[in-house]
């Protein structure tokens, strides 16, 4: 019965150690994950980072909506969680804009920024047509670089970093005089606080290759020597 069980102890643990191993993988968020946009489902807020209230979702989602249907002009927010190893925020974001929008012509009035809450990274996709009028390359950038951002570079402030964003965006969408970005002292005195997405990757990765190759070490010479223990 005593050697029962420990086999079934040691079994446990190794399936504990083994599922824990892979755990992290699981929590990236690839283009494949985020569904389907339609006509009846616009997704205008994507929240899979978990980061904005109930209630600033809807807040958002209304402001969008009434966008939309005002001018013609879609807005889209999606935050993720994690990236797929070798992903960049930027390459999420023109890959799921040429998923959502696959030809030319349905790009041309629409809008998509990204937010890697592991990172705080941003990047933001336009429409040929947006691109040339109402919301040109500089501009667009400012938005995503630091109207979005500056509210997570003093404090992990979601809700009113998209707030800011979506009031930024509307009032541009809208024909509306550019409200600005914050001040450049501002930006200046707090950039550099957070990691780039490469970094945190290149480190998230380095940490469960050698958390792997402990593992693949210490669980056979556990058993090996539980086995030891028990045969005597």
């Amino acid at each position: 019965m005593l050697k029962r069980s420990l086999l079934l102890s040691a079994s446990w643990l190794i399936a504990a150690l083994l599922s824990f191993g892979g755990m992290a993988p699981a929590l990236a968020t690839g283009v494949y994950d985020i569904p389907m946009i339609s006509s009846t489902d616009p997704l205008w807020v994507v929240d899979q980072g978990n980061v904005l209230s109930r209630l600033n979702r809807g807040n958002l989602t209304s402001a969008l909506e009434d966008l939309a249907e005002a001018t013609g002009n879609s807005v889209h927010f999606v935050t993720i969680r994690r990236l797929d190893y070798g992903e960049t925020v930027d390459s999420f974001a023109n890959a799921l804009f040429e998923k959502w929008f696959p030809d030319t012509e349905a790009q041309e009035h629409e809008t998509l920024l990204v937010l890697d809450t592991v990172t705080n990274n941003a990047a933001i996709r336009t429409g040929s047509t947006l691109q040339s009028s109402l919301l040109p390359v500089e501009i667009a950038n400012s938005v995503a670089q630091e109207t979005l951002l500056t509210p997570l570079r003093n404090g992990d402030r979601y809700n009113q970093a998209f707030l800011d964003a979506s009031d930024r965006l509307v009032a541009l969408l809208s024909g509306e005089p550019d409200p600005g970005a914050p001040e450049a002292q501002t930006v200046a005195q707090i950039e550099g606080t957070f990691a780039t997405a490469e970094e945190t990757e290149d480190s998230n990765a380095t940490i469960w290759v050698i958390g792997l190759l402990l593992a693949a070490t210490v669980i056979p010479m556990a058993t090996y020597y539980l086995y030891l223990a028990i045969q005597s």
